[in-house]
């Protein structure tokens, strides 16, 4: 009988700042409502699922042939659904996709980060950002938000100008907060970030984009005047796609070009680019959800507020809230009341995702019963 391998012999050549670490990911349990990834709710109509059932099974007829890899039709679509969705007329030379957002951010650290640059951000933020500049060997930086989570635009600049980063990450609406930036403070990081020798490439990470509120513009209109910044979206979010993996941005074709250096060949292959082309010819019925889960978001902030419960302003399909002696705890109450939210964000706060009405119920009575508010 052949002996197994000893699987512990021999140390592997892992990078000294991965060892100890452990993957990202939110807490994947098997409960009735989870209210902890940002997730749309709503599972796509059944014309969706068999326009992207058709949109797939036509693919497939030519999987023995790579992809386009420049996936020309989609840059097409997605530029007329942000004409639609923003009013911003953009040509397809200045879109980009690839597998999530996350994948546009690393091609972004990919393109403009590396050894001996640095990348910036305003903290609290999104978590994968400092692991996409791990990940491209890029030094981190992360500035403070203000205690309301805005963005103060004198200490942005400060923050540029001290650092000189080649990347600035923006997250409008933010996460975990939810809170959206002023037109007026990306464009002061902007004009900050065109005095850095060498260039700085602004991106404004917009995966909420399409849950702000009225009034509340987006980066996109920005795009004409400034030809280093680059706006993220993601079509896991308003168009409830997050099992297709999809994430795109609008930016120069100069910039777009330098992605297109980095990304693998073939990246996105020709059935999620059916997929997503599949779901953009469906996105007024698409947005026709987002506008209701706007309105159950509203609701939620003013019932906790009326609670007592501290609530960030949220532009997002989520809200924070607190303050918590021990968050963890009341996060264990409601999850052994069959509701899942997320410990994120500043200490004593927690984050829960906007559900259906039913689910928001559920978390309602469960956060009562748990905190006896």
């Amino acid at each position: 009988m052949t002996a197994a391998p000893d699987r512990t012999a021999g140390v592997l050549p892992l990078r000294p700042e991965l060892v100890g670490l452990e993957p990202y990911g939110a807490p994947q349990l098997d409960v009735p409502v989870l209210l902890n990834v940002n997730e749309n709710p709503y599972a796509p109509s059944e014309a969706v699922v068999a326009d992207v059932a058709a949109a797939v099974a036509h693919a497939t007829r030519t999987l023995n042939r790579y992809p386009d890899r420049d996936f020309l039709a989609l840059r097409e679509d997605l530029a007329a659904y942000l004409r639609a969705e923003s009013g911003v007329v953009l040509d397809p030379a200045q879109l980009w996709a690839a597998n999530g957002s996350n994948e546009v951010m690393l091609h972004l650290l990919q393109a403009f980060g590396g050894p001996g640059r640095t990348a910036l951000s305003f903290a609290p933020t999104y978590s994968m950002y400092p692991e996409y500049a791990r990940d491209t060997s890029t030094a981190w930086v992360a500035g403070r938000r203000a205690e309301d989570f805005s963005l103060d635009p004198d200490a942005a600049r400060a923050a540029v100008a001290e650092h000189a980063p080649s990347v600035v990450l923006l997250a409008s609406p933010n996460n975990p907060t939810g809170t959206a930036l002023p037109a007026a403070t990306v464009v002061a990081v902007l004009d900050a970030a065109a005095q850095v020798p060498g260039g700085c490439v602004v991106v404004v990470d917009e995966a909420y984009g399409e849950f702000r509120r009225a009034g509340t513009p987006s980066a996109l209109e920005l795009l004409p005047d400034h030809p280093h910044l680059a706006v993220s979206r993601t079509m896991s979010k308003a168009f409830g796609l997050a099992g297709a993996r999809v994430g795109y941005l609008a930016a120069a074709p100069a910039l777009v070009d330098a992605l297109r250096v980095v990304r693998l060949p073939y990246h996105l292959s020709a059935v999620t680019q059916a997929v997503a082309r599949a779901a953009l010819a469906h996105a007024p019925e698409l947005m026709a959800q987002v506008g209701s889960l706007r309105d159950e978001r509203d609701a939620l902030v003013l019932w906790l507020r009326a609670r007592g419960f501290d609530v960030a302003d949220s532009d997002a399909n989520f809200v924070l809230f607190g303050r918590f002696d021990d968050r963890r705890a009341v996060w264990q109450g409601l999850l052994d009341r069959g509701v899942l939210v997320r410990v994120v964000g500043p200490d004593g706060w927690l984050r829960v995702s906007v559900g259906t009405p039913a689910e928001t119920t559920r978390f309602k009575d469960a956060l009562v019963e748990v905190t006896g508010r």
